[in-house]
């Protein structure tokens, strides 16, 4: 085990892929000489060279697309969008043709692409979004929100297995800020499961991605008033899951989904109606949702931070729902 940053965990398992398979590459604008706007693949097109690490022009159409196709060739791209945010320009791609291949023909699209996500570094509106309910509707693709430097290795390289494309969320405000011990030889996190990061009795608390630290926070705030908070780190949110939720809500009878993303048909509704759906015999209070408000990221920092879910949000949440 060797303690590494959230962005040095992701750097390293993407020159892991690389040594071990030839038919990794990498493709994105920046990637290469200058190493990324985050650095993340810093130095890797020098070890590799400008045809695995290639920089692409500014177009996330022919990033996504050209890497379908190359998937479908026998390869295994791996391709960064800038900000999550640009992906958007690509969602014909993604959604229309990259989704839907497996459907069409049964050939496999084994794609990644790197989503740097999220608030905390006041980029406004167009830099800081949480896109990945708009996803979570299409059939054929997988995401993935890691919230801790290992989870983010582990998760990578499930990606880059996968026969299928997925959504690598990796949070912005995480790459520098969290630490943590990551095993050093190549591992993988299974896609689809979620993990227990705070066992509890009292409310359940089920999150993902940069809110997970938030919900600790929180946690262990409460805990000195003798509350017992349990927290659910689902680390993917296509396929989700349910399993470990539903078995945690009829444990502790009380329910918070706590994300980024803004309130509206954000996926945390989704577990909200699944919960009521199949546990609601289970329940002792309406189970809720704390989220981002149902406007753009703000740019002022006093205003994102009014805007991102804060720790005594989180708090005040709980309480409610403890004393319902």
């Amino acid at each position: 085990m060797a303690e590494r940053t959230y962005l040095e965990a992701i750097a390293e398992s993407l020159r892991t892929e690389m040594q071990r398979d030839e038919r990794v590459f990498l493709i994105g604008q920046d990637i290469g000489a200058y190493g990324g706007a985050f650095k993340v693949t810093n130095g890797l097109q020098e070890t590799f060279g400008e045809w695995r690490v290639i920089d692409a022009p500014l177009s996330e159409t022919a990033i996504v697309g050209g890497c379908t196709g190359a998937a479908l060739m026998g390869l295994r791209p791996v391709a960064e969008m800038q900000f999550a945010d640009f992906v958007s320009c690509a969602w014909d791609q993604l959604v229309t043709v990259a989704a839907k291949q497996h459907w069409r023909a049964g050939t496999p699209v084994p794609i990644v692409i790197r989503l740097p996500s999220g608030g905390g570094f006041a980029g406004g509106p167009f830099h800081s979004q949480n896109p990945e309910s708009s996803f979570a509707h299409v059939p054929g693709l997988k995401i993935v929100c890691p919230a801790t430097p290992s989870d983010a290795k582990g998760l990578l390289a499930s990606a880059v297995d996968d026969p299928n494309p997925v959504l690598f969320f990796e949070h912005k405000h995480l790459y520098r800020r969290i630490r943590g011990d990551v095993a050093e030889e190549r591992f993988t996190v299974p896609i689809g499961t979620a993990r227990l990061e705070r066992d509890g009795d009292d409310v359940t608390l089920v999150t993902w991605g940069a809110m997970l630290h938030v919900a600790i926070e929180a946690a262990a705030a409460l805990a000195a008033e003798d509350v017992s908070v349990e927290i659910v780190d689902l680390r993917s949110i296509l396929p989700w899951d349910s399993d470990a939720v539903l078995n945690s809500v009829r444990k502790t009878s009380r329910l918070l989904v706590l994300h980024e993303d803004t309130y509206t048909a954000g996926f945390g509704a989704e577990i909200l109606a699944t919960v009521a759906a199949e546990s609601f015999e289970y329940l002792d209070a309406p189970p809720q949702r704390l989220t981002a408000p149902d406007c753009p990221v703000p740019l002022a920092p006093s205003l994102e931070r009014r805007f991102l879910p804060q720790v005594e949000d989180v708090l005040h949440a709980l309480r409610e729902l403890l004393a319902y």
